[in-house]
Parts: C-alpha cells; sequence; structure tokens
C-alpha cells in the first residue's frame, strides 16, 4: 500500500529528458550518503535486488544504505542512461570507494528501475561487479558529495 501523497517530479511517462534528470536526481541523492534522505525517494514498499540482497520497504533500504557507507569510504557515484520508457528506466553506473585497509575498488553495475504514478521508485534490480583499482587509477576526483556539472561521465571517462 502506497501511503504517498507529494508527486516526485518528474512524473511518468518520462521523455527522455525527464528520464536523464530522475537518473542525475538518484546520482546526486546517493553522492550525498544521507540513507533517511535516499530512502525517501522509494514508495514505502518498495521492493530492491541489490547483487544477491533483497529488501523490502523503505526501512530496509535506509538501514541497507546505512550499513553500506559505513563501510564504503570515499564513495564517489557516477550514473548514466541506458534506456527508458514510459514508467522505467534502466541506467549503468561505476562507483569508486575504499574499504578501510586503503584498497580501492570501482563498481560497475546496471540497475532497472520502475516507478508509480507519483514518482517514486516503486522497484529497484542493481547487479554489481567491485574491481580492486590502485590509488593512482582512481578517475572519480571531486570533493565528496555531488559530482561537479563540468565532471566528465562515464561515456567521456571511457567506462
Amino acid at each position: 500500500m502506497t501511503l504517498i501523497t507529494a508527486p516526485r517530479a518528474p512524473l511518468p511517462p518520462f521523455s527522455r529528458e525527464e528520464a536523464i534528470t530522475k537518473v542525475r536526481m538518484a546520482e546526486d541523492a546517493w553522492n550525498g550518503r544521507d540513507p533517511a534522505k535516499v530512502a525517501l525517494a522509494y514508495t514505502p514498499d518498495t521492493r530492491w535486488r541489490n547483487r544477491s540482497t533483497f529488501l523490502n520497504g523503505r526501512a530496509e533500504v535506509e538501514a541497507f544504505l546505512t550499513r553500506k557507507w559505513q563501510t564504503e569510504n570515499g564513495y564517489r557515484l557516477i550514473k548514466e542512461i541506458w534506456s527508458h520508457a514510459e514508467n522505467r528506466i534502466a541506467v549503468r553506473f561505476c562507483y569508486e570507494w575504499h574499504d578501510a585497509e586503503g584498497q580501492w575498488f570501482r563498481a560497475h553495475g546496471n540497475e532497472n528501475w520502475a516507478f508509480d504514478a507519483l514518482g517514486y521508485m516503486a522497484e529497484r534490480h542493481a547487479s554489481i561487479n567491485d574491481v580492486p583499482i590502485a590509488e593512482e587509477d582512481r578517475l572519480f576526483h571531486w570533493p565528496q558529495g555531488r559530482r561537479p556539472d563540468d565532471h566528465p561521465g562515464l561515456t567521456e571517462l571511457g567506462l
């Protein structure tokens, strides 16, 4: 049961420009690393698959993100639209992070999103692979938080 009443624009059906806006909104929120704020973009009964983890509802999403950002240090994410149709968006993404020992990783992934009529994400299916990288091979060099508008995206970085 969805208890949300305030729309979260842009709303489906998405034009290409609106889908790109939705992708950037998600990237910005995740780079903000505030689990409670990020969870508000999803329906109260959202369903997720993140790698081999299955989540149901905002509370599980918020708890998952809290754990994630406690261990993925220096997290910086870039998302790029792959495709969209009506209430669905497919994205590819990469993010860089390091563990407690200082080992850097670049995670490569794809997500499939489905939105309700009010623009909240009802489903998220994510496939992700981590690749260890040397610190000098990092490509995401901006201060923690939102990626600057002039920072290259995945295509420009050759990812």
